[in-house]
């Protein structure tokens, strides 16, 4: 016997945010959250993870803005930038991944630290008004938080800071959620991971669910 399923892409979509939004808990999101959250929660497929979802400081309206006015998105990895759907964007945005840089090797090895860390120094000319991505590497989040501790280092427009793990995932993302003048969303614990990172992105991209 055949299969029988649904074959409606649009259907599929209306069908999963429907049950998304009847199971999940997401009366603590302003309007303009939940729909960032609920596109988490789908690339997750867990509703549970409504309750380990964070945002500061209009962290979505301020990643919109930044990126309506052509802002760049810097990943930590590339399995992240590859997730950005481009015809989201709504200014053409620069989508930048330093990872595999010819340069990275050379300066992780100076700084004793790791290719995902490292390639953040190479950020620093498109950071101001940026919108950063980390969805891998909790390296990385620290060492955006310690660029960040020198009053000369660019700021972000926003982070979207969920990196996935059993080592630094939980404590990095505490410690972005500890400053809070930094717009920023997070995925509290070891959950997290690329997926749910672009699912962010693409949903703060486009107003449009």
């Amino acid at each position: 016997m055949p299969y029988k399923y649904e074959t409606s892409g649009p259907a599929i979509y209306r069908e999963s945010f429907a049950i998304i939004r009847s199971e999940a808990e997401l009366g603590r999101f302003s309007v303009e959250e939940e729909t960032v959250a609920v596109r988490m929660i789908h690339a997750a497929g867990l509703v549970e993870l409504a309750a380990h979802i964070h945002f500061q400081n209009d962290v979505v309206n301020k990643a919109r803005a930044a990126l309506e006015q052509g802002a760049p998105i810097l990943c930590d990895a590339r399995m992240v930038s590859e997730g950005i759907t481009r015809k989201r964007l709504p200014a053409d945005n620069k989508v930048i991944c330093t990872l595999n840089d010819e340069r990275t090797p050379g300066l992780a090895q100076e700084m004793a630290n790791t290719r995902s860390a490292a390639a953040l120094e190479l950020w620093r000319p498109h950071l101001k008004g940026a919108v950063v991505a980390i969805g891998n590497a909790p390296t990385a989040l620290f060492h955006l938080l310690n660029m960040l501790e020198d009053p000369a280092c660019p700021r972000p427009a926003a982070i979207i800071g969920c990196p996935v793990g059993f080592v630094g995932a939980a404590e990095s993302k505490e410690a972005l959620l500890a400053n809070p003048a930094l717009p920023s969303c997070i995925v509290r614990g070891r959950l997290g991971g690329s997926a749910v990172t672009v699912a962010a992105i693409n949903a703060m991209a486009d107003r449009i669910e």
